[in-house]
């Protein structure tokens, strides 16, 4: 059966067997039917699989998994058995190599397709992909909603794939082995004393989401309950009301923990954290390090960079894989120590940090205001004296700096936000004219999009390597060194 003109022969619950040949960006399985494509969720690469239609267009439909015919030579049984309920791993039922190979050829393909590279140039400056050790328990923060199910039972767990419907599950197998004890700890609290999850329909309840946080180099712990509280939002301490002693000394039996608080969100939105954050016990932030030592000056960094974390920083969730991502900036960034520089979008600091050992001065530029707090202390109690913090946009500060204040950058390294890079921060960083410019990013396609203007504006792309941080998931990060075409 084929199609033709704007009519769509292929229609709802029409069921098809198909080989699958690709991945989609949302990790759904890709085959076709005489050219036309199907979607197909939870089916990987290699698989022929029988599938029903769910949503028809022109050139393409949405189909749901019915049966896996044949399966393929890279099929694994996934660790988690919500894997296909939960929208967090999309490819868990993957060979961990075939995940790497795809995540490769994705960046490579975005590259080619998006940034209009040649593929053989491509080839030639891409380096193997960076593997992790385990495709499981590398996630140092987990956020847990809290809400109740058809029958009225209290649950924790993640969110099913495009919905807000709560899987329950406390031992997610991407996280932290602890977070099931601490989440069971508080919801037999929860049950014990009647305190209602927050109902996102009517705005009633209290608890909405509870944070975990893991030091994984200090072994620390931090939980934060985010509750829906008007009332007790001036206490502060033990008489909090969703934290009652009993619970205080319950989780503070659990090694590692070493702070709890109460984050304040009263607001109907999809933002997890509110602003107002009170420290109930223990610390107000947790230790983690990155471990980068500096072998020529052991007075500066010799035990690696350790980094204060506070329930709202921002910190990379994979610290095995962001220490060699770091590694890598360092790298490509081909400091003498002389050099003056630019860290764009530099949350608490962490690559900053890591450059200052090798660099004169570095510079880093951040929105948010708590980062920026949280830079400068962790500046402070590393005792690195040659990195200045500035708070805001980076499209605005760094035109600022230069145009105004004439402060020049021999390098700048650039880690944005999965929607990339402003265009203004791009002519910036042109007018500028760096020797070198590392660009990490999270999303190769906006990646590939900001290469294309770097390079038409002088630049020629040296190195490009992904760094998987998320198996199991599509996500991927990718680092490029530019050079300034002289």
């Amino acid at each position: 059966m084929g199609h033709k003109g704007n009519d769509i022969l292929y229609k709802k619950d029409d069921v098809f067997t198909v080989k699958i040949e690709d991945i989609g960006n949302d990790g759904e399985g890709i085959g076709k039917i005489e050219g036309y494509t199907l979607f197909v969720k939870d089916a990987v690469i290699g698989d022929v699989v029988r599938c029903k239609i769910m949503k028809a267009k022109k050139n393409y439909a949405y189909a749901k998994l019915e049966e896996i015919v044949v399966p393929s030579e890279v099929r694994v049984e996934p660790l988690c058995r919500y894997h296909r309920r939960c929208g967090g791993c999309q490819i868990q039922a993957m060979d961990y190599r075939a995940q790497l190979d795809y995540k490769q050829r994705k960046v490579k393909n975005d590259l080619v397709r998006i940034g209009g590279f040649a593929e053989e140039f491509v080839e030639q400056v891409m380096e193997p992909i960076v593997g992790m050790e385990s495709a499981y328990r590398y996630r140092n923060k987990a956020q847990f909603p809290i809400g109740t199910d058809k029958e009225g039972n209290l649950v924790a767990g993640f969110y099913a794939g495009r919905t807000h419907d709560i899987i329950a599950n406390t031992d997610c197998a991407l996280g932290a082995e602890e977070n099931r004890e601490i989440l069971e700890c508080i919801l037999n609290h929860m049950r014990k004393y009647l305190i209602p999850a927050y109902d996102e329909k009517t705005g009633l309840g209290l608890v909405r989401h509870i944070l975990i946080r893991k030091g994984f180099a200090s072994g620390e712990l931090m939980v934060c309950l985010v509750v829906n509280d008007r009332k007790g939002s001036g206490k502060k301490g033990r008489e909090f009301f969703p934290f009652q002693g009993e619970l205080l000394d319950r989780l503070s039996e659990i090694e590692g923990m070493t702070s709890m608080s109460v984050c304040i969100n009263t607001d109907r939105t999809n933002v997890i954290m509110g602003e107002k954050v009170y420290t109930v016990w223990g610390e107000d932030k947790i230790c983690d390090t990155i471990h980068r030592r500096n072998t020529e000056d052991f007075s500066l960094m010799d035990q690696g960079i350790v980094f204060h974390i506070s329930p709202l920083s921002f910190y990379q969730v994979n610290p095995v894989q962001t220490e060699k991502l770091y590694s890598l900036a360092l790298e490509y960034a081909g400091l003498t120590g002389k050099e003056t520089v630019w860290d764009l979008y530099c949350g608490i600091g962490t690559i900053s940090l890591f450059l200052a050992g090798k660099a004169g001065k570095v510079y880093g530029v951040e929105a948010v205001p708590q980062a920026v707090q949280d830079a400068r202390e962790n500046a402070l109690y590393n005792r690195i004296e040659n990195a200045e913090f500035f708070e805001g946009r980076a499209e605005e500060v760094l035109p600022e700096k230069y145009e105004k204040e004439g402060i020049r950058a021999d390098v700048i390294v650039v880690d944005p936000p999965r929607k990339g890079c402003d265009r203004a921060c791009l002519e910036t960083m042109l007018k500028m004219q760096p020797e070198r410019i590392v660009y990490v990013s999270c999303d190769p396609a906006t990646l590939a999009r900001d290469l294309r203007v770097l390079c038409d504006g002088g630049y020629e792309l040296k190195r490009a390597r992904a760094v998987d941080q998320f198996g199991g998931t599509v996500h991927i990060e990718t680092i490029v060194a530019l050079s300034r075409i002289k």
